[in-house]
């Protein structure tokens, strides 16, 4: 199943990658701020509403954006239900099975640290004193980041890449998702995980399937740090 929209504007594109990039770099440079040469970890408080304030903040400008790049063309975005809910099914469980399945060889991977470590999410511990606000960011983190993240890299950025191919366009859109995340060594996680959800889009012609896909991931690492 492949999508049937005409080609999208080239301007589009550049804007598209444009936006990319500058997520990219101002992660990247957040990410080795005053590390002095050594790579420093990203902490992210769960139990703080101001990270829920300034997300929902972020993610609102960001997904703004996105909406200006596909102005008149929202079809880009391809935000619809996939044609067979069973097929998608199917293939988003073939999706998360892979997932799965990488991300326990990417543990035996010797890294200076570990990806979730890397991203700042692990080992917080549950704290029922602060569980609204652990609440709230999970709404952020498991809800909120999926929905504009795909629309961003599975509905604009692989419908303004198809027409260099099926395969690049997802190949690229998987890199471009994990290099925004502004990480080093999570890049061995991540950049299959867009590969793989960007298959998925591939598929069901839908970014449907694989925000679900997202959403349920970004919820088991979030409920397994502060269980661990």
């Amino acid at each position: 199943m492949t999508d049937a929209t005409p080609a999208p504007s080239r301007r589009r594109l550049f804007f598209w990658s444009l936006f990319v990039a500058a997520i990219a770099a101002l992660n990247y440079a957040a990410r080795f701020a005053g590390s002095s040469g050594r790579h420093a970890a990203r902490h992210i408080s769960l139990y703080s509403y101001s990270t829920f304030a300034g997300g929902m903040v972020v993610y609102a400008v960001w997904l703004g954006v996105v909406l200006l790049i596909c102005i008149d063309r929202f079809d880009l975005l391809a935000l619809r239900a996939p044609r067979s809910w069973k097929r998608a099914l199917g293939l988003a469980l073939a999706a998360i099975a892979a997932i799965w399945a990488w991300e326990a060889i990417a543990t035996t991977i010797p890294l200076p640290q570990s990806p979730g470590r890397e991203q700042g999410i692990t080992n917080v511990h549950w704290e029922p004193a602060h569980a609204g606000a652990f609440a709230a960011n999970f709404v952020l983190l498991a809800i909120v980041a999926p929905f504009v993240e795909e629309l961003t890299f599975r509905g604009a950025g692989q419908s303004l890449l198809r027409f260099l191919g099926r395969t690049p366009s997802i190949v690229i859109v998987g890199v471009a998702f994990g290099l925004a995340h502004g990480l080093v060594e999570a890049l061995i996680v991540l950049v299959p995980f867009g590969i793989i959800v960007a298959w998925l889009r591939d598929r069901t012609a839908s970014v449907v399937p694989g925000m679900f896909v997202h959403a349920a991931f970004n919820g088991a690492a979030l409920i397994a740090a502060v269980l661990s």
